[in-house]
């Protein structure tokens, strides 16, 4: 199981903060109305459902089928991307990610570790999500879409409030149609979308021979950029790949292998699924199938919020009912890392400085070199040959990372794209 800060890469580039200017968001028009489109009827009602009112610089999404997950084909799959027919109704969706302005108009409060009013909101958890959805559909007079009960969240899908995407709504909505990686049909470049430019995909296998690649590495922003910054897709939707990454409904489970209608994840779970990838993510890690979680009383500062209202109202409720995290152990996180230039640590730290974990550093027998050139030779060697460097340290019981404790965040990378 995937987790935000489960990083087990086998190579690392540099994060560090920087400004980066901002671009506008351009304006777009929605498209028509529900009531000019074919009514679609709830899932377990033989009656049609009420249209429900256009909000004001939503895009309607006409409902659809389409194969969700990945085929076996596409690089860089995981095993939980397994594919399969869903199909989804109308619904409404925000063109961009809410945005700094829009959280603080709501809540009184900014948490973005970013400052900027059209840079989208982070480091929200998705506790803090579910909170924003019912306070906004409050504010305008809409019925709020959940029942908060502690980490208890019961969803009324007749409500006509704002709520998170489901994960199959996300997914169609983000690729708008296409069936690759990637809803810009290629490798979206560093001038597309904004996330971790000196990492492309499929690069892994391409460091010295980078004319092979679709998209060559380009900038890498170290920050987030105001929503609507590049193209939108086919359906009129702005940064779903990157930028932030996006809260969705469902908790994390398998997906089922027969076709499913509307489908809104497992009843229970421990985690929290997101989608879209951020400003600090490889490209692989935004592709439209790809899949991400985290415990929904946890925030991170790639990730975001983006808003979903019903076309028609659904029928009935979803309970979601948390159950605590079965890791082994005696529940002690420890986050092992491995540093070439010092930013891995720091990304250790802020982990650590969040989670209250144990902190490992993983030191070599022989150590790479200090310097970047010959570092580059050094790390493409060892991806080639698959090599296992002698550590110089070992995790023992009763220094802090002992034998039992759970190792949920490893950073072991090798940061040869430093500078």
């Amino acid at each position: 199981m995937k987790r935000v800060l489960t990083l087990l890469l086998s190579l690392l580039m540099a994060i560090s903060l920087v400004a980066c200017s901002q671009e506008s968001a351009p304006q777009i028009g929605s498209e028509s109305a529900p009531a000019e489109s074919d009514s679609v009827a709830s899932e377990t009602s033989s009656t049609t459902p009420p249209v429900l009112e256009a909000p004001e610089g939503f895009v309607l999404i006409g409902g659809g089928s389409f194969q969700m997950g990945s085929p076996d084909s596409e690089p860089w799959r995981s095993e939980d991307e397994t594919q399969h027919t869903v199909t989804v109704s109308d619904f409404y969706i925000s063109p961009y990610e809410l945005t700094q302005a829009e959280y603080e108009a709501v809540m009184g409060e900014n948490p973005s570790s970013f400052s900027g009013e059209d840079l989208p909101v982070e480091t929200v958890s998705w506790l803090d999500a579910i909170a924003y959805c019912n306070a906004r559909s409050e504010q305008e007079g809409l019925t709020p879409a959940y029942t908060i009960e502690g980490q208890n969240v019961t969803w009324n899908r007749e409500a006509d409030g704002y709520r998170l995407p489901t994960e199959a709504e996300w997914e169609y909505a983000c690729r708008a149609g296409t069936e690759t990686p990637f809803n810009t049909e290629n490798s979206p470049s560093a001038e597309e979308v904004n996330y971790y430019g000196h990492y492309p995909y499929e690069i892994e296998g391409n460091y010295f021979s980078q004319g092979n690649l679709e998209t060559q590495p380009g900038e890498y922003r170290q920050t987030t950029v105001a929503v609507g910054s590049f193209e939108p897709n086919g359906f009129g939707l702005y940064d779903m790949h990157g930028n932030v990454s996006e809260w969705v409904w469902d908790y994390y489970g398998a997906y089922p292998a027969e076709e499913q209608t509307d489908p809104t994840g497992p009843e229970t779970g421990s985690f929290r699924v997101y989608r879209g990838g951020g400003w600090n993510d490889f490209a692989k890690n935004m592709r439209s199938a790809y899949r991400a979680t985290l415990e929904p009383e946890l925030a991170s500062f790639n990730i975001g919020i983006r808003l979903v209202r019903n076309a028609v109202a659904g029928s009935g409720t979803v309970s979601g009912g948390a159950i605590e995290n079965a890791a082994g152990g005696d529940g002690t996180v420890l986050i092992a890392y491995f540093s070439w230039g010092g930013n891995t640590q720091g990304i250790a730290e802020e982990i650590q400085r969040q989670t209250g974990a144990d902190l490992f550093e993983i030191t070599l027998v022989n150590p790479y070199s200090d310097d970047y050139n010959t570092v580059l030779d050094e790390a493409q060697r060892d991806q080639n040959e698959q090599a296992r460097p002698e550590l110089a340290s070992h995790c023992k019981t009763g220094t802090g990372c002992g034998y039992g404790r759970s190792v949920r965040h490893s950073l072991f990378r090798r940061e040869q794209y430093a500078r």
